[in-house]
């Protein structure tokens, strides 16, 4: 893990500038602000390792911010590799001691419903949400993945790791399907404000859950997510552990943050876990 140094050549870049630290700090470090130490540095593996392997030691809040990954992981351990200062890599601290660890669950959910709004706001960029933790962004009217969101449990709490293609250009997408906020046509690439955003989201949203002691729909973060979820209604193929596949339409996220799909026969059921598939609209 490198500490940043603006001033390194280089990380030199009239296109994609570096995050100035003291910048980020004095915006989003204050007293009675959720997030208690804000860290940038050049290079790192995973920012979510990194701080998970940090966690015991920390208060609740710590923000790590990667320019680089080298070994970023998406769900089912899948690699999130981009060119450095080409994207938002960062992951966060919480510990909610004072909700159920059951509900904890629905903090990824939480997390894709705090950036989705974030960049509504901070690049006037439409985000979708596919369940559990894709943020989709419309290419030349084709919808694709421009980030990921990865919950780890940690001693007292959770790290959420939250990866963001910013200004990556077709030719540096990781797979065609893949997409960012420049080819989105963001108004705005910048990654300083992008990235103040997405955390005051985040905070706003925390704060809401944990006021109401984590109930999802009492915080108005089931219907959020709903609302903004392009799975739903969507014909789909949930991939399960073991090997399973399970196709029908999703009809609705439960009070688990569960998917419900209900099947051709009419069975329907509620899916924890594995890789959802849009297949094709059923509308």
């Amino acid at each position: 893990m490198t500490p940043s140094d603006a001033s390194a050549g280089r990380w030199s870049s009239l296109d994609r500038p570096p995050l100035s630290v003291a910048s980020l700090r004095r915006a989003l470090v204050a007293e009675g602000s959720l997030w208690s130490s804000l860290e940038v540095v050049d290079s790192t593996g995973s920012t979510n390792s990194d701080l998970a392997a940090r966690a015991g030691a920390l208060p609740e809040g710590a923000v790590l911010v990667a320019e680089e990954q080298t070994a970023g992981r998406g769900r089912l351990d899948r690699s999130w590799v981009a060119p450095a200062r080409s994207g938002l890599f960062f992951s966060v601290l919480l510990k909610p001691a004072e909700v159920p660890v059951e509900r904890w669950g629905w903090l990824t959910l939480l997390a894709g419903v705090a950036t989705s709004a974030g960049l509504s706001r901070a690049a006037g960029v439409d985000t979708a949400l596919k369940w559990p933790n894709d943020l989709l962004v419309t290419v030349d009217g084709e919808e694709r993945k421009a980030g990921g969101i990865l919950a780890e449990r940690v001693e007292g709490g959770l790290v959420i790791g939250i990866g963001l293609n910013v200004t990556l250009s077709e030719d540096e997408l990781p797979v065609p399907a893949a997409g960012s906020l420049a080819l989105a046509k963001a108004s705005v690439t910048d990654r300083e404000p992008l990235l103040k955003a997405v955390l005051r989201s985040l905070e706003e949203w925390y704060g809401r859950w944990r006021e109401a002691g984590g109930d999802p729909a009492a915080s108005g973060l089931q219907e959020t997510y709903a609302a903004g979820c392009a799975t739903l209604g969507r014909h789909v193929r949930a991939e399960l552990p073991g090997g399973r596949e399970l196709t029908g339409t999703a009809e609705a996220v439960d009070a688990e943050g569960r998917l419900v799909v209900r099947t051709a026969e009419g069975a329907r059921e509620a899916v924890g876990a594995g890789d959802v598939v849009h297949l094709r609209s059923t509308h």
